[in-house]
C-alpha cells in the first residue's frame, strides 16, 4: 500500500510539473507578445524593428494616418459680403462724407476702397481699404443685438390676504 501511494504521489508530481512547464511556456510567450505590443504602441518611444515584424506577422499592421485638414468653421466659410452688405457699407461711408451717393451701387470697386481708406485713416485704424471688424464697428455696422426685454417682477399685494 505504501508503494502504491509513493507511485501515485510521484505520478502526480510529474504530471503537475509537466502541466506547469506547458503553462509557464505559454504565459511567457503571451507576456513577450504583450510587451512587444506595448513597445510598438508607446507614443513616447518609437517602435523597434522586432516589434514591427511581430505585429506584421500577426496581420495587424497599422495604416499611416491621413494628414489632418483644418476644421471648417463659420469664420472661414464666407468668401465675400453680399451686394446688399456692400451697399450698406457704402451708404454708411456716404452718410459720413467719404463716398459720393452715386458710388453706392452695391459693387465694391476702387472708389469704395479709397473712401474706406480715408475713413480708416481718420479713425486711426489701419488704412488697408479692407473691410474688417474694427472698420465696421466704427461705421456703426458691427454686430447687431436685439434689446433684451426683462419682464417685470410680480408684486406681492399684501391687501389680497
Amino acid at each position: 500500500m505504501r508503494q502504491v501511494l509513493s507511485c501515485t504521489t510521484a505520478i502526480a508530481i510529474l504530471w503537475l510539473s509537466l502541466a506547469g512547464a506547458q503553462t509557464t511556456g505559454t504565459t511567457q510567450k503571451k507576456k513577450a507578445a504583450t510587451a512587444a505590443g506595448r513597445k510598438s504602441l508607446s507614443p513616447s518611444k518609437p517602435a523597434t524593428a522586432g516589434a514591427k515584424t511581430a505585429v506584421a506577422k500577426k496581420g495587424t499592421a497599422t495604416k499611416k494616418a491621413a494628414p489632418k485638414r483644418p476644421a471648417v468653421t463659420w469664420r472661414n466659410r464666407q468668401m465675400a459680403p453680399s451686394a446688399d452688405r456692400y451697399k450698406e457699407i457704402q451708404n454708411a461711408l456716404v452718410a459720413r462724407g467719404y463716398l459720393s451717393p452715386e458710388d453706392a451701387t452695391g459693387n465694391w470697386n476702387q472708389t469704395s476702397v479709397d473712401g474706406l481708406k480715408r475713413f480708416q485713416s481718420q479713425q486711426n485704424l489701419d488704412p488697408s481699404g479692407k473691410i474688417d471688424s474694427l472698420s465696421l464697428i466704427a461705421l456703426g455696422l458691427g454686430p447687431k443685438r436685439e434689446a433684451v426685454v426683462v419682464p417685470p417682477k410680480p408684486q406681492n399685494n399684501l391687501s389680497d390676504r
